[in-house]
């Protein structure tokens, strides 16, 4: 367990032996504030400038938005928890030379927005509005809590062609249950997370323990799925891989790698080809005479 993790879970556990409102309290504030923002690299933020920047107003905060190209054909890419836009840089050249626009942004409390913090929901109501600015998308490639975000948000009248998920958190569920486990949370107070979590994060939100999951009615996303997962992701096991995989059967396909864990798989240039290919079939299965992809499910081992 990391030593700072296992001080505030001592702490935590302690307090709610003699105030569990207090605990609660405590453990619902690190739940939802990221612990630091994500530093764009120095290579990134040159491309970052390059972008024309835009803002989503979301509650009180200010998220920014950033587009390579006219946005036509557009690409939408979702950055994960203490992430940021720019981690998505090794993907613009790429898909620019193949003629599609690249549209992602910093949620608040991320990258360059405003705000502590953020939640699917506001996730949601960026890329729903980012939707509504430049219609259907051709493709959506989304990394981690951005891969949970991107699932909800096309239950709604988003659409896109095809979805890149990378490292994807299965659902929100697995979110507290992993925090709770870093920090050794005794199950009274996890049970006071999960209340606070319902009432004073999501309110007005019915069943999210169901509802916010990749999971979740597989059958009303209809679009073909590549799935990318580490075999060693530190953070969320590959076994939640092969679940969507499986939940979603000859729809989507499954690519594993090897020693890239969680994050630098996003910047592994083979990684980043075999995007880039997945997100042109959409391209070429338009073409005149030119069958669509066999629909078998499939695993394929990037090392």
């Amino acid at each position: 367990m990391d030593p700072t993790a296992a001080v505030a879970g001592t702490v935590l556990n302690t307090l709610s032996r003699v105030s569990g409102r207090l605990a609660g309290a405590g453990a619902f504030t690190l739940f939802r504030l990221p612990l630091a923002r994500g530093k764009a690299r120095p290579a990134d933020r040159r491309l970052m400038e390059t972008a024309t920047t835009g803002q989503v107003e979301i509650n009180g905060k200010t998220a920014v938005t950033y587009r390579w190209g006219t946005g036509e054909r557009p690409v939408l890419c979702v950055h994960g928890w203490q992430s940021r836009g720019s981690r998505f840089a090794d993907f613009v050249p790429g898909l620019l030379d193949r003629g599609y626009s690249v549209i992602t942004f910093d949620t608040p409390g991320h990258g360059e927005a405003t705000g502590r913090s953020t939640t699917i929901v506001e996730y949601r109501a960026i890329i729903s509005e980012l939707h509504r600015e430049y219609g259907d998308f051709e493709a959506v490639v989304a990394h981690s809590l951005g891969v949970l975000a991107t699932f909800l948000t096309l239950r709604t009248q988003v659409r896109t062609g095809r979805i890149a998920a990378l490292s994807g958190v299965p659902d929100f569920d697995y979110l507290v249950d992993e925090f709770c486990a870093q920090l050794g949370l005794r199950a009274p107070l996890k049970a006071a997370l999960r209340g606070r979590i319902e009432r004073d994060l999501f309110p007005g939100e019915p069943d999210i323990w169901n509802r916010f999951s990749v999971l979740d009615r597989p059958e009303e996303i209809q679009v073909p799925i590549l799935l990318l997962h580490d075999e060693g992701d530190e953070m969320v096991g590959v076994a939640h891989a092969h679940r969507v995989a499986d939940a979603y059967g000859d729809r989507a396909r499954l690519t594993v790698t090897e020693g890239l864990g969680h994050r630098r798989i996003l910047g592994d240039p083979g990684v980043v080809a075999t995007i880039l290919d997945f997100v042109d079939e959409g391209r070429r299965e338009e073409a005149p005479g030119t069958a669509p992809a066999a629909g078998e499910q499939s695993q394929e081992t990037i090392r």
